[in-house]
């Protein structure tokens, strides 16, 4: 697919353009509204495809929600395996489309690895995430990033008093949910590790708070993220952060969600799913 579109999604998704305004961009690069259909079936998220692990998997126990958070009750969805009696948890955090089919899986996911698995909706102050995925990134612009941390850091309290959990608890994010990973570092001292795919990066003067060791995973081709990179890295290293940051080159934001099938690097998903993984078990031991 052409990279002008992609790049055009992208922006579509995360500036945010109103979605007449991408249809008709979307026209005139493709050369036609015929064609818009075909495309948008190739770039936007299909959640049937969400199923990497299935809801009634044998091996795990997954049940939705629910703990206090600074904005009352937040909403979640957790997963654990059923045969370990402790674990340590891991928190998930969504994209700017809210708690999905997709950010489910991926909770299911890291369950089979042998972590308590809580996905925390965090639109849940403004009624939950809808099923309309442009309705819940609007949404998500109305979110106070401060209060949203601090929910974040309510949902790593609960881990911690889980029944099954080890209470070490650790966080992965994606998207939107990779910056409020580098957020939660910033301002969470009991976080023992982070894990940030294609995450905006904060402040640079923020960092020198940060405790946890870091797994930062970029887009080659995501220059609107990117940009952000050196400075952040600058900044870490000069605070002693431990932290590792990875470039998979040539492919585009949003390569590790299956659900979306022009933007998802199958090779490059696999290898920073692997990183993740290792790092969380090593980290979390």
């Amino acid at each position: 697919m052409d990279q002008r579109i992609i790049d055009l999604y992208d922006e579509y998704t995360h500036a945010p353009l109103p979605r007449r305004v991408f249809l008709e961009r979307l026209a005139g690069l493709a050369g036609s509204a015929a064609a818009i259909p075909a495309i948008l079936a190739a770039i936007e998220p299909n959640y049937a495809r969400a199923a990497i692990v299935g809801e009634d998997d044998t091996r795990l126990a997954a049940e939705e929600i629910s703990f206090q958070g600074a904005t009352g009750d937040v909403s979640g969805y957790l997963a654990r395996p059923k045969l370990i009696d402790k674990a340590p948890a891991v928190l998930v955090i969504h994209e700017n489309r809210g708690l999905n089919a997709y950010v489910k899986d991926v909770t299911r996911r890291l369950a089979t690895e042998g972590f308590v698995a809580m996905a925390p909706d965090l639109l849940s102050p403004l009624g939950g995430t809808p099923q309309d995925a442009d309705k819940a990134r609007d949404m998500i612009g109305q979110l106070d990033a401060d209060k949203t941390v601090n929910n974040l850091i309510a949902g790593m309290s609960y881990l911690m008093a889980y029944r099954y959990s080890s209470a070490k608890v650790g966080a992965v994010g994606f998207c939107w949910g990779g910056g409020m990973i580098n957020r939660l570092a910033i301002k969470a001292p009991d976080l023992k590790a982070g894990v940030a795919f294609y995450g905006p990066t904060p402040d640079p003067a923020l960092v020198g708070t940060v405790k946890s060791p870091l797994l930062l995973h970029y887009a080659g081709l995501d220059q609107r993220i990117n940009a952000g990179i050196p400075a952040y890295d600058e900044a870490l290293k000069k605070a002693g952060v431990e932290h590792q940051i990875f470039v998979y080159e040539g492919v585009n934001h949003a390569f590790h969600n299956d659900t979306s099938a022009e933007r998802y690097n199958k090779e490059a998903a696999d290898l920073a799913w692997k990183r993740t993984v290792e790092f969380l078990k090593a980290k979390l031991a």
